[in-house]
């Protein structure tokens, strides 16, 4: 099997759910008492958040490339950063560690352009809705990414940093996104894409009137598939 660096701690809750969903991926895959073999360099939020926050972009970065470089020197084989905000660092990580990087937005897309998707509304951190780091990634396979009211980008980001990154989800944000979700289904939005690692703690798939397509579980089988690709290709040639 190959060995997998994730840089986590972004929050700590979503990284903690990364290792539970690439886990469980390969013991379904390979049986019995079988794990993945990761690395984990979970970066501290708070400083991290701060830098962000107060527009220091350039020093966000080096810590999250200071991360990629410390799973490199410890043996990964490929990184997987386990937040979308983060993923907009991807290819300074993937530049300073001459590694192979998952990208977290690439099989949601694979998925959505699979199952036919066209027009999504995109819900995440106040950057992923604002900046095009994320939204052109999708914008460039094809898929039409719905504006959001100002307000609606205000109340999501403050959810995800004053609820969600903590690990909890009030009654009334649960309510407030399915909210959210019933309109942008007026709206004719396709789908809706989770692009924050911690939005499935408040927002139940099966529970709206949209397919949603949660980022943190697709970003995990990807990281499964990764993993074990030695693994079939030996199987299949043999």
């Amino acid at each position: 099997m190959r060995k997998l660096g994730i840089i986590g701690g972004t929050s700590w809750n979503s990284t903690a759910l990364y290792y539970r969903y690439i886990n469980e991926g390969v013991a379904r895959a390979l049986g019995g008492m079988h794990s993945a073999r990761l690395l984990i360099e979970s970066v501290d939020l708070a400083p991290y958040a701060a830098l962000q926050r107060a527009g220091r972009l350039e020093e966000a970065q080096a810590m999250i490339v200071a991360a990629g470089q410390n799973l490199a020197a410890g043996g990964a084989e490929a990184i997987l950063i386990a937040s979308n905000t983060t993923n907009r660092y991807a290819p300074a990580v993937e530049a300073a560690t001459g590694l192979p990087l998952l990208h977290i937005a690439d099989p949601t897309i694979a998925r959505l352009k699979a199952e036919g998707r066209k027009r999504i509304a995109l819900f995440g951190t106040r950057y992923v809705m604002t900046e095009d780091f994320a939204r052109t990634r999708y914008e460039a396979a094809g898929l039409e990414v719905m504006q959001l009211r100002p307000d609606w980008i205000d109340e999501i980001d403050r959810i995800i940093f004053d609820e969600l990154v903590l690990g909890r989800a009030s009654r009334t944000s649960e309510r407030t996104f399915r909210t959210m979700i019933t309109e942008l289904d007026k709206q004719k939005a396709d789908a809706i894409v989770l692009g924050c690692t911690e939005l499935c703690l408040a927002i139940r798939a099966r529970a709206n009137v949209l397919p949603v397509y949660d980022t943190t579980a697709i970003h995990a089988e990807a990281a499964v598939d990764w993993l074990l690709e030695d693994r079939r290709t030996d199987s299949a040639a043999a």
